[in-house]
């Protein structure tokens, strides 16, 4: 199991980094617009619709979602990840809700897609990057030290210790990112800072939320997975859940973090 994990870990990030540099711009779209497909198609079993239908529909408006200002996606993304999502998984996300789920899915899984194509490839990069070292933070400190639980009843595995953790990481992340970007950290005030810092506490969050809210998706349809395509790891819902939920926010984000 461990050697299908690392061995399918390893296909996907010589993947990832050849279509974020070597693909041009049409075709690192369509194979977005593939993996968008595949997700869907996850998430339409997950809602208990049929799934191929879900799967082509979401295609289609990724698609056309291409055509539209980027900005007001990314806009109506952040406003669905701040403020939604966490009061849905407040509130419960419960077998009832496959049908809210299901209209939720364009908003989980289109503009995460627009910003993996909008975005240049080293902010994507960066993006993620802050995804994994949240994780990994949050993995190491809440074994270590978790003692409350974030929300037992949809992972128990999460605690507050942990998050702590993935938030002092991100943060630690994200100063050594300025200090090797030199277009961002060279340029920033005392005031810039502070801003940039507090986007990024933000979107340490998000990568929470976008996690959970899978988890929740999952636990509501009865399964550990959202699917089998990845050895080792799981379905595509399950390697892209905090990045559906960073990307697009970081999009809208990074203007105003870096100051331009």
């Amino acid at each position: 199991m461990l050697a299908a994990r690392l061995a399918t870990a390893a296909v996907l990030i010589a993947g990832l980094l050849g279509a974020l540099f070597y693909l041009p711009s049409l075709w690192l779209k369509l194979v977005t617009g593939a993996v968008v497909a595949l997700a869907a198609f996850e998430w339409g079993r997950l809602c208990r619709l049929d799934a191929y239908l879900y799967a082509v529909l979401l295609a289609g408006a990724y698609g056309i979602a291409l055509w539209i200002r980027s900005d007001v996606v990314f806009a109506l993304a952040a406003a669905f990840w701040v403020a939604a999502v966490p009061f849905w998984l407040w509130r419960g996300v419960e077998a009832r809700h496959a049908a809210p789920l299901a209209a939720a899915g364009p908003f989980v899984l289109i503009p995460a897609g627009l910003a993996l194509v909008a975005l240049p490839a080293p902010q994507v990069l960066l993006v993620l990057g802050l995804t994994w070292v949240a994780d990994t933070a949050a993995y190491f400190v809440g074994g270590r030290f978790g003692r409350r639980k974030l929300a037992p009843s949809i992972s128990p595995s999460k605690t507050w210790e942990g998050a702590a953790g993935g938030l002092l990481g991100t943060l630690s992340y994200a100063i050594i990112c300025a200090a090797f970007v030199p277009q961002w950290g060279a340029s920033f005030t005392g005031a810039q800072w502070a801003v940039y810092l507090a986007g990024t506490a933000l979107l340490c969050a998000a990568s929470i939320v976008g996690d959970l809210f899978e988890s929740a998706a999952k636990r509501q349809a009865g399964v550990k997975d959202s699917g089998e395509a990845l050895p080792g790891h799981g379905g595509i819902l399950d390697r892209i859940d905090s990045a559906t939920s960073t990307l697009p926010l970081a999009a809208a984000l990074l203007p105003l973090m870096v100051g331009h």
